[in-house]
């Protein structure tokens, strides 16, 4: 498909150039008509890149003035989750683990002995 469609484009390229050779006028035509496209392309280019430098900019600002507060707001957010994890680490689930192995030993000793049939 590539390969017809350069073709395609070679062809024209040749049947514009025979068209161009053989009247001069039609030629300079031509050649007036495709500056001021060019020309003009120019400067829809530079148009469309200083709208790209001012939609960067706003983009910019934008990450200093929204997400950067925001992102230090939840990291703020994740160092308290954290104080409370390890308070409730070494408040609560200690001492559960503490009662519940003791209460395990005490049960083993009393299967041991036979009191306690489990």
């Amino acid at each position: 498909m590539a390969i017809v469609f350069v073709l395609l484009i070679l062809v024209g390229l040749a049947v514009g150039f025979y068209f161009l050779a053989q009247n001069e006028a039609t030629t300079r035509n031509v050649r007036d008509i495709l500056l001021i496209v060019l020309a003009l392309e120019f400067m829809v280019l530079g148009a469309a890149l200083i709208v790209l430098l001012v939609q960067i900019a706003r983009l910019t600002l934008l990450l200093q003035i929204e997400i950067k507060p925001l992102l230090e707001s939840a990291n703020e957010a994740v160092n308290s989750l954290r104080g409370t994890t390890v308070f409730l680490s070494e408040n609560l689930v200690e001492p559960v683990i503490q009662l519940n192995s003791s209460l395990a030993g005490i049960r083993r000793l009393l299967e041991v002995f036979r009191l306690f049939r489990g």
